[in-house]
């Protein structure tokens, strides 16, 4: 719902396609669309305070994003995740300039209520129906490849994949038969890379995607130089996407271009959202909880001798080494060269520090490591520096998780895998969900997150001891 800075790489950049305008204004129009519906429902004079609460709701939803999960339930956790923050936003406001009154009850709750349910029901129809429609409209792009190897079915399938692009793929061009392909899918060998040129002059092509390997400098070469002639935008996708990227996209230097291979999705306006989003999570969150922050910590001390917080040293931002709070659950405080995790009835574990792991309320002393910049509110959970060093030697890419700072909750724990990782496996699991958080993080991402943490606490799974 709140718009953030997208620096992945699109297909078919250029002029606006059509598709991918429908997909910025889709939340903006639907969630404004709904306001006025619920006030001509109930007779509300859509003027004054309505339209300065339309704009309101426009500027947070403008530009929308296509969801990152594809099941219905993950499309409906993004978008309530959304929905109820920019909620918690206008009702922050509308409290301090003291204009919640101005609006009639019953149009803001059927709005708050309906909105969410639109906005579902548009990101569930609209990739079913928008392919059929620019084709019948004759605004569906057409693209050919140049290469039909594993990089360029794979572009196919992602493009495929992506019907907010707006593309249709008709074919591949290569120099191998079709015997020596193997089966494709539903796009079939159009001619050899020479044919390329002669085809895009002679027929409709809007985009060219060239997946040759760079190894092929010579045929790149010319057929590059063939296309000269053509009107068709050319892409080139080098075959460095076959491996695994980490916010994978180009910048660049003085007018020179640049591939990132491995870069924090925090980068620019978007580790400014992301740390907004903290700082004000956290001071709204560490207001509220101060008094159950002062009850733990009295009752940590009158239980078990020891200071209320544990404090040890773990990996955060590049690596670098932080301090983390926790309340202290254990009769012991380690943080040595050799730290032993916590198993199914530690003798360590005291009574109250059981109850306190069970229901994740030890962590709460991190979000004033938040504050302090250390950890962020969502990200890779920190490990033990101990931990760090061993596991960075069995499990290749370990490290490529500190490329943001760490979370109080995260991608890995909301599926799943939180609290002992025993054996390697388990651990290498882990590291993946946290790998495929930097790939695709996003704001609406971390609202899912955050939530689905919620229901996740409350269920008290048996890992956490």
């Amino acid at each position: 719902m709140i718009a953030t800075q997208d620096s992945t790489p699109r297909l078919g950049q250029g002029p606006l396609a059509p598709a991918a305008l429908v997909r910025m204004l889709l939340e903006a129009l639907v969630s404004v669309g709904m306001l006025a519906a619920c006030a001509a429902f109930f007779g509300a004079r859509f003027d004054g305070p309505y339209v300065i609460l339309a704009l309101l709701v426009f500027s947070l939803t403008f530009p929308g994003h296509a969801p990152h999960g594809t099941s219905a339930g993950a499309i409906a956790r993004e978008v309530l995740a959304g929905w109820v923050l920019v909620v918690g936003l206008l009702l922050m406001l509308g409290w301090a300039t003291r204009t919640i009154g101005s609006f009639d009850p019953r149009v803001m709750a059927a709005w708050v209520v309906l909105t969410p349910v639109a906005l579902f029901a548009g990101h569930v129809a609209i990739p079913m129906v928008l392919p059929r429609l620019l084709a019948a409209e004759g605004l569906q792009r057409v693209a050919v490849i140049a290469g039909a190897g594993p990089l360029g079915r794979k572009l196919a399938e992602r493009i495929a994949a992506t019907p907010y692009a707006g593309i249709r793929v008709a074919g591949y061009f290569d120099d191998r038969g079709t015997g020596r392909l193997g089966p494709l899918d539903a796009a079939p060998v159009l001619g050899s890379l020479g044919e390329l040129p002669e085809f895009a002059k002679k027929n409709r092509v809007d985009l060219i995607y060239v997946t040759l390997p760079m190894a092929s400098q010579p045929r790149i070469m010319k057929l590059l130089d063939g296309l000269h002639d053509t009107t068709a935008s050319v892409y080139f996708t080098p075959d460095i996407f076959i491996f695994d990227l980490i916010q994978g996209r180009m910048d660049s230097i003085g007018g020179m271009p640049v591939l990132a291979v491995c870069e924090t999705p925090f980068s620019g306006m978007n580790g400014v959202v992301k740390r907004a989003s903290d700082i004000v999570l956290a001071t709204l969150i560490l207001l509220l909880i101060s008094p159950v922050l002062a009850a733990i910590a009295i009752g940590v001390k009158i239980t078990s001798p020891g200071p209320a917080l544990f404090r040890q040293r773990r990996y955060g931002l590049d690596g670098r080494e932080i301090v983390v709070y926790k309340f202290r659950s254990m009769t012991v405080a380690e943080d040595g060269a050799v730290v032993r995790q916590a198993t199914r009835n530690d003798a360590r574990v005291t009574p109250f520090g059981a109850f306190l792991r069970r229901t994740s309320l030890d962590e709460l002393p991190q979000f004033i490591n938040v504050l302090q910049g250390r950890m962020s509110i969502v990200g890779p959970r920190p490990h033990a520096v101990a931990h760090n060093e061993m596991y960075r030697k069995l499990i290749k890419s370990y490290m490529i998780r500190h490329k943001v700072r760490p979370g109080i909750t995260g991608w890995a724990q909301v599926n799943g895998l939180r609290g002992e990782t025993e054996t390697v496996e388990k651990m290498k699991a882990r590291i993946e969900y946290d790998l495929d958080y930097l790939r695709n993080w996003s704001l609406r991402l971390d609202l899912a997150i955050i939530w689905k943490t919620i229901f996740v606490v409350f269920k008290k799974p048996e890992t956490a001891y």
